[in-house]
C-alpha cells in the first residue's frame, strides 16, 4: 500500500493519497488550504489517478483545495451531512473571519459531486476499503476512515485517518461552533480505545503516531481509558 502525505497551507494541514500501489487508482484524504499543488505533485510523482476526495471534517483548512482538485479529475467528494454546509460557509463554522489576507486565493461552495458519509459505512475506492466511523467532538461531523491490518498483505498495520480527533499527544479543540467536550471524550473512548495498539495514526496535523504510545502517553486518552475526562488536561489541544 502506498500513503503520500504533506502539510499544506496556513495551518500545517496533513493531506494524504492512498492508493495499492504506485501507478494505480488512489484516494485524496482532506485537501485543505494551499493543498493544490502538492496534491498535483503528489499525483505526478507516483503515477496516481484520483477516484474520490474523502474529509474527515468540514473546517477550511481540511476542504479549501477541494472545488479545484474535484474539479480537475472529475470526482466526488465524500463529506458528513453534518459538516457539509462548512464547505459553503466557512466563517459560520468558526464563529469568526478566517481572515482572506491569510487565506488568499479561497474557492467556497461544493464540488460539483458531493457524496455523504454514514457511520459504519465501507467504502471500496480505488481497490481500498475505508470503514467510516462517526467521531463528533471537534465537529459535529466528524469522522475518521479505518484501513484493516490485511490491505496490502504481508505485515501491513492497521491504519487510521483520525482527522482531527487524535493527533501525537493531544487532541481536537472543542471550541469552535459545533465543538463539544462531552462528544470528544465519547468519541475518544468509542473510535480509538478499542483499536490495537499497532494501529498507526495519521492525523489531521503533525506527525504519525500509533494507539499503543497514545493509550501510554497522550494524556487525553489516558484519562478516557482510566474513566475521567470531564475536566481538561494540562496538554494543549489542537486544530484549527
Amino acid at each position: 500500500m502506498l500513503i503520500a502525505g504533506f502539510p499544506a497551507g496556513a495551518w500545517a494541514t496533513n493531506c494524504y493519497l492512498v492508493a495499492p500501489a504506485a501507478g494505480e487508482e488512489c484516494v485524496i484524504i482532506d485537501p485543505g488550504h494551499q493543498a493544490t499543488q502538492g496534491v498535483e505533485d503528489a499525483l505526478r510523482k507516483h503515477r496516481l489517478k484520483p477516484v474520490a476526495v474523502i474529509l474527515t471534517h468540514g473546517h477550511i483548512d481540511h476542504v479549501a483545495s477541494v472545488v479545484p482538485v474535484c474539479g480537475a479529475h472529475d470526482v466526488p467528494a465524500w463529506i458528513h451531512p453534518a459538516d457539509r454546509y462548512m464547505m459553503s460557509d466557512p466563517e459560520k463554522a468558526l464563529g469568526r473571519s478566517i481572515g482572506m489576507p491569510l487565506m488568499g486565493e479561497l474557492t467556497v461552495g461544493e464540488p460539483d459531486d458531493v457524496k455523504e458519509l454514514t457511520d459504519g459505512a465501507a467504502l471500496t475506492l480505488a481497490g481500498l476499503e475505508f470503514t467510516v466511523a462517526h467521531a463528533p467532538g471537534h465537529t459535529k461531523g466528524s469522522v475518521t476512515f479505518g484501513m484493516p491490518e490485511a490491505v496490502g498483505g504481508g505485515d501491513v498495520p492497521p491504519v487510521l485517518f483520525s482527522g482531527d480527533l487524535l493527533f501525537a499527544g493531544s487532541v481536537g479543540r472543542t471550541d469552535l461552533p459545533g465543538g463539544d467536550h462531552a462528544e470528544m471524550i465519547e468519541s475518544l473512548g468509542r473510535v480509538c480505545l478499542p483499536l490495537d495498539d499497532s494501529t498507526v495514526v495519521l492525523s489531521g496535523h503533525g506527525p504519525q503516531t500509533t494507539i499503543g504510545r497514545e493509550r501510554a502517553t497522550n494524556p487525553y486518552l489516558r484519562d478516557v481509558a482510566a474513566g475521567y475526562g470531564s475536566g481538561p488536561s494540562a496538554a494543549p489541544r489542537r486544530g484549527m
